[in-house]
């Protein structure tokens, strides 16, 4: 099993910013894919950015997060500048796994609320 820990969320005023953390432990063979969904109340959840084979962003980001990985620590981060209350949601971590047989998997961290608001 793999365990999937973040941090970093909170309350922020607009413009402001937020460094989220998520590190992945556990029976890691290799990790292909990590990135960031979020959810808003009300909504369904969208994937923000994700770090495999490339790099992709949610079309509202681009330009105000900036998606990076500790390839060894298995970890990612997510920076999140200009913020904005729309950007307002859990965000939770996620990442697929490869295993020595060759199976994918994909983990999901608890998810941590990020605030936005004046």
């Amino acid at each position: 099993q793999v365990q999937l820990v973040e941090s970093g969320g909170g309350l922020v005023q607009p413009g402001g910013s937020l460094r989220l953390s998520c590190a992945a432990s556990g029976m890691i063979f290799r990790i292909d894919d990590m990135g960031w969904y979020r959810q808003a109340p009300g909504k369904q959840r969208e994937l923000v950015a994700r770090s495999g084979g490339s790099i992709d962003y949610l079309n509202s980001v681009k330009g105000r997060f900036t998606i990076s990985r500790d390839i060894a620590k298995n970890t990612v981060f997510l920076q999140m500048n200009s913020l904005k209350p729309e950007d307002t949601a859990v965000y939770y971590c996620y990442a697929r796994t490869l295993s020595g047989l060759g199976v994918y998997n994909d983990y999901w961290g608890q998810g941590t609320q990020v605030t936005v608001s004046s």
